[in-house]
C-alpha cells in the first residue's frame, strides 16, 4: 500500500472511532472534558492544515480553543476532516514524503514531510480518543469497542 493511501485510511478510521466516541459524549451527564479533548481534535486539525498552506492567521490559533458546543462538534469535525482528506487526495504519492514549512510554537520557521504531519494528527486522535474513553467510563458507561482491528479482523469458525 502507498503511503497516501495509508494516510487517507488512517484519517478514515479515526473518522469511525471518533463519531463513536462523539455518540458517546452525548449520553455522558457532564460532556465538558470530553467536549473540551475533541474540540482540540478539531483545532489541531484546523491549525496544522492553516499552518502547511502557509494561512498568516496560523500562528495566532489555539490548539485547545475554542471549545465548540456538543451541538457543533459533529460539523466542526466533518469540516476539519474534510479539509485533510480533499488536500491528501489532491496530492500525488511523492508528494507526502516533500517537507511543509510552517511557522511553529516559538515563532520560527519548521518543516516536516507532509506524511508525518498526517501521522502525527492520527496518532494524536488516537491518543485523545483514550482520554474521551477514560472519561465516558469515570462517569459510569461502558466506551464503544474502537481498536484498529475492529474494522479489519473477521471471526472464521
Amino acid at each position: 500500500m502507498e503511503m497516501k493511501q495509508y494516510l487517507i485510511d488512517t484519517f478514515v478510521f479515526n473518522d469511525r472511532a471518533n463519531r463513536m466516541v462523539l455518540a458517546r459524549i452525548l449520553e455522558l451527564p457532564d460532556k465538558r472534558e470530553a467536549v473540551r479533548f475533541f474540540s482540540h481534535l478539531i483545532n489541531s486539525q484546523y491549525k496544522w492544515m492553516a499552518r502547511i498552506i502557509r494561512d498568516p492567521g496560523a500562528p495566532e490559533m489555539d490548539w485547545w480553543n475554542p471549545v465548540y458546543a456538543f451541538e457543533d462538534l459533529e460539523t466542526k469535525w466533518i469540516d476539519s476532516l474534510r479539509l485533510w482528506l480533499d488536500y491528501l487526495g489532491a496530492r500525488t504519492e511523492e508528494q507526502m514524503y516533500e517537507e511543509r514549512r510552517f511557522i511553529g510554537f516559538d515563532g520560527g520557521e519548521w518543516a516536516a514531510p507532509l506524511k508525518d504531519i498526517a501521522l502525527q494528527l492520527n496518532y494524536h486522535s488516537i491518543h485523545h480518543r483514550a482520554q474521551i474513553q477514560s472519561v465516558i467510563r469515570a462517569q459510569g458507561l461502558e466506551p464503544d469497542f474502537v481498536d484498529y482491528i475492529g474494522t479489519v479482523y473477521r471471526k472464521l469458525t
